[in-house]
């Protein structure tokens, strides 16, 4: 069938069967859809959805789009699991994450996207340090994991190839916020990756795609169903996103927090320690590494307290080209921004809230973002040094700083973070980090 005839049967909001969503998926990877076709094709999912079975058999064809790893827990010394996020503003928990889970036994193969509208990009973060190699092969990809534990990568061209073309579109055309393409996008890259279980990290609040919580609960239902459906455990925790999520935003800051996080050089940020401790302790729980929460929990703390878990991160940095003592010495190889500018509190009060959303949003316009699929970003550009909601401050304190290229863009992103972080008299209340938890049934 014509690729518009297909689109036009979405359109019209009638199902596709699965010869026919297998054919658009091929056509996306042959080049027998046009860009302006696949646009058009997203868009039409967007208003009109899928079936269930749809999303399923979308899914399915977009991991068989490309190879699918196969890996023997035994050969690799563990079970094979990985986490997901839905997209964060300030979100860097796959970074001290990944060697955290590989230093309590966990095998983690973590294939990571790039910044997707607003939200940043795990991948982008990654490219901030000198030398690694976030596009390896797939021999050199398997042989980290199996000698390190763990290793954080980008899509390569030969998994789930449909979807790394249709992301690419996605996130220029406003098509993002979508269920069944959010769902195919994640699961075919992880279905690829042949994991045995995976932890969904589905955010809600201002700086999330699901800004809805409604919304974000009907996405974690459907990525659980899914898993089901394709024999992939899959436990879902919706966490907050209406406030940044440590102190920091903006790719080489946030490696540099990341990096302090599992050091432990510096105070660990109360959210982003809940946030990763929970999702690390659902993947040893999938892995059968604890026997329930509670241990899984102690057994997080100790792989960050004992150092092994910042080991581990060191290693996968040096297997994956860049320095050795990356982890000793962060600051001898993250580029800063020439400007740095703090925003001032303009009256006394309690910080109310902040929209994430347009911080994600500011970054962007700083030259930290994409605002084309072929950009190139400013990886020293951002926000540190976050106060977060319910902090009280006096005029004049200081509520973050920004990192920029120039005098005239610190000045303008200052202005504008001073409007989006909200001071008012009464203490405002405090949104739960993790609101709810989702475990696939039986």
């Amino acid at each position: 069938m014509l690729p518009q005839e297909l689109i036009r049967k979405k359109r019209d909001g009638k199902a596709l069967s699965d010869d026919e969503l297998e054919e658009v998926v091929n056509g996306i990877v042959s080049g027998a859809f046009s860009e302006a076709q696949i646009s058009a094709f997203a868009m039409a999912v967007f208003f009109r959805g899928m079936t269930d079975a749809e999303r399923v058999a979308f899914t399915r064809a977009m991991t068989h789009s490309g190879r699918v790893l196969r890996w023997d827990d035994h050969a690799v010394g563990g079970p094979v699991l990985d986490k997901h996020s839905t997209g964060g503003v300030g979100d860097k928990v796959s970074i001290p994450l990944a060697p955290i889970v590989a230093a309590c036994g966990g095998v983690v193969p973590m294939i990571s996207g790039r910044g997707l509208g607003h939200t940043g990009g795990t991948l982008d973060k990654m490219g901030a340090i000198p030398g690694y190699l976030c596009d390896p092969d797939i021999e050199t990809f398997q042989r980290v994991v199996r000698e390190v534990g763990c290793a954080i990568i980008g899509q390569t061209a030969d998994l789930a190839p449909a979807d790394r073309r249709l992301y690419a579109v996605r996130d220029v055309t406003a098509t993002v916020e979508s269920i069944p393409l959010i769902a195919a996008s994640i699961l075919s890259k992880k279905l690829a990756a042949g994991l045995s279980g995976l932890v969904m990290d589905v955010k809600t609040g201002s700086g999330a795609f699901m800004s809805d919580s409604r919304d974000a609960r009907a996405l974690a239902e459907a990525l659980v169903s899914i898993g089901q459906g394709a024999s992939l455990p899959i436990t879902a925790l919706i966490t907050d996103m209406d406030e940044v999520l440590g102190t920091t935003v903006g790719h080489a800051l946030e490696i540099r927090e990341s990096v302090s996080y599992l050091t432990g050089t510096g105070p660990r940020d109360r959210r982003l320690h809940e946030v990763t401790t929970e999702l690390a302790t659902e993947m040893l729980l999938l892995g059968g590494l604890v026997p329930n929460l509670d241990e899984g929990r102690e057994e997080v703390q100790l792989a960050l307290d004992s150092g092994r878990a910042a080991e581990v991160f060191a290693r996968m940095v040096a297997a994956l080209g860049g320095p050795k003592d990356f982890v000793e010495n962060p600051s001898a190889y993250l580029k800063p921004a020439p400007v740095v500018k703090p925003v001032i509190a303009r009256r006394t009060g309690y910080v109310m809230h902040m929209n994430a959303r347009d911080i994600g949003v500011e970054l962007i316009d700083m030259g930290g973002g994409r605002r084309r699929t072929g950009d190139t970003l400013d990886l020293s550009v951002g926000f540190s040094d976050f106060v977060q909601v319910g902090t009280k401050v006096s005029k004049g304190d200081t509520l973050a700083l920004v990192h920029a290229a120039s005098d005239d863009s610190a000045n303008a992103a200052a202005s504008v973070l001073g409007r989006i972080i909200h001071i008012d008299d009464p203490l405002p209340k405090i949104r739960p980090t993790i609101s709810a938890r989702i475990a696939p049934s039986g």
